[in-house]
């Protein structure tokens, strides 16, 4: 464990003030009507300031000992948002990777392929018996003619020493993560870490199981039962679901007036797990291999930064923009072409997060187990100090991602007038009509115009 009294960091590295708001004795009025990037820094409100120092005005903590860089790690699904994380941090470290990738597409992919510590398998995890056939692989349950690719699968694992799997719903997701951890166990992966997610209904029977989690419960009973030394991270809400595009579940709408409402099922004061997958689980998941099995065989980890209802969710995101944000707790609203397997997901989430319970202790905890849930943020932080919260990320990320998805709010001055939430709804509307969505990992995310490029659900 790095010790808890920190040291300072000294640097040389030039960096931008924040805007002054007061500049030539004329202060702003509307603090919301134009975005302006400014520090990395939480405020002093933000709950993270008091359980991390990663924070470009205070100090930051030890660092631990670098990890031995004579080791290969599998991974799976390695243009997703969870697999690109590890692979930037661990080929940084040292580690080499072996990476499957669906298509070579994207930026995400671009950047897998092109690392040099990579070595790239493309194609996809399933198989189609007949050339011909056009079902929906996505679709939750047994898929008559979609086959396990094991030739890559086999491939992928050779000269693997350690692995990290974070399966998808393309194909029969049971049936690919079983053959994935049979092709770990005949190599002798030392410590295979499997993104996991739970099945409400082995919880409490009157609760739903979610198709896409489910299926990972099932990949994970199955790991456990042909005893690789494995752990199993359950992954919060990715602060990077939210968009102002409209799809469903994570849609952060923009409004006449500037400001954002968020509309979901979640009880406005029951507390959910946040993550920013990009910026934190490569981090967290190399300091699981680096304490090896001899800790963590066997364990799950609730991996997630921060606990907060959405109520407080969305007070950070408007902390972090400058403009009101407010919760409004409401049916999933499905505006574009979805997937099947991601329309099941969302239906039984409905059901299970029902909009129509009053009472926030009855809303079923997000991991399935109260206690499991209570121990965010403190599995996350017992692997990585430096988490980036929703308040930073609405900061920095949101407005990046947003220009890049074609949105032109934060550039609005308060002298335009009134924004027009419609104005952009047009390019929602063109990517409707793919087939193939590209977007997930693990079943609550949707994508942008841009991250259509990229395989980011998890």
């Amino acid at each position: 464990m790095p010790s808890s009294t920190p040291i300072p960091i000294q640097t040389n590295l030039v960096y931008r003030p924040a805007t002054n708001d007061h500049q030539n004795g004329s202060p702003k009025t509307a603090q919301y009507s134009k975005h302006k990037h400014s520090r990395s820094s939480y405020s002093e409100s933000s709950p993270l300031t008091a359980v991390s120092r990663n924070n470009s005005l205070s100090f930051r903590p030890l660092k631990r000992s670098t990890p031995s860089p004579n080791k290969t790690i599998a991974v799976i699904n390695a243009s997703g948002r969870q697999a690109a994380s590890l692979i930037r941090i661990a080929t940084a470290v040292g580690f080499k990777v072996r990476a499957q990738l669906r298509n070579l597409e994207g930026v995400i992919a671009t950047e897998v392929a092109t690392n040099p510590n990579v070595t790239v398998f493309v194609g996809e995890l399933y198989v189609r018996k007949k050339p011909d056939d056009k079902q929906d692989v996505t679709a939750y349950g047994d898929l008559p003619g979609i086959l396990v690719n094991h030739d890559l699968i086999k491939e992928l694992f050779r000269g693997a020493q350690l692995a990290f799997v974070n399966t998808t719903f393309y194909g029969n997701e049971l049936h690919i993560g079983q053959a994935i951890a049979d092709a770990a166990k005949e190599v002798g992966v030392q410590h295979y870490v499997y993104s996991s997610m739970p099945d409400h209904a082995k919880y409490d029977a009157t609760w739903p199981s979610l198709p896409l989690w489910a299926a990972k419960h099932e990949v994970e009973d199955y790991v456990r039962r042909i005893g690789l030394p494995a752990t199993f991270v359950y992954t919060g809400i990715y602060n990077n679901n939210f968009t102002s595009l409209l799809y469903p579940l994570f849609c952060m709408e923009l409004q006449r007036d500037g400001s954002f409402e968020w509309q979901a099922p979640f009880h406005p004061d029951a507390k959910l797990p946040w993550l920013d997958a990009e910026h934190d689980v490569g981090p967290a998941i190399i300091q699981l291999f680096k304490d090896g099995p001899i800790k963590w065989n066997g364990k799950r980890i609730a991996l997630a930064y921060e606990y907060l209802t959405p109520v407080e969710a969305c007070k950070a995101f408007e902390m972090g923009l400058g403009r009101p944000v407010r919760y409004k707790r409401g049916p999933i609203e499905i505006k574009v072409k979805i997937p099947e397997g991601y329309r099941e997901q969302l239906e039984a989430l409905e059901r299970l997060f029902s909009p129509s319970n009053d009472d926030p202790k009855v809303q079923p905890p997000y991991f399935g187990d109260r206690e499991f849930d209570l121990r965010c943020p403190d599995d996350a932080l017992s692997l990585w100090e430096g988490p980036r919260g929703l308040e930073e990320y609405a900061r920095e990320i949101f407005p990046m991602e947003e220009e890049a998805n074609g949105r032109e709010w934060m550039f609005n001055d308060e002298d335009d007038g009134p924004t027009d939430p419609n104005d952009d709804k047009e390019k929602a509307a063109e990517s409707e009509g793919d087939d193939d969505d590209d977007s997930f990992d693990e079943g609550l995310v949707m994508r942008g115009l841009k991250r259509d490029e990229e395989d980011w659900l998890a």
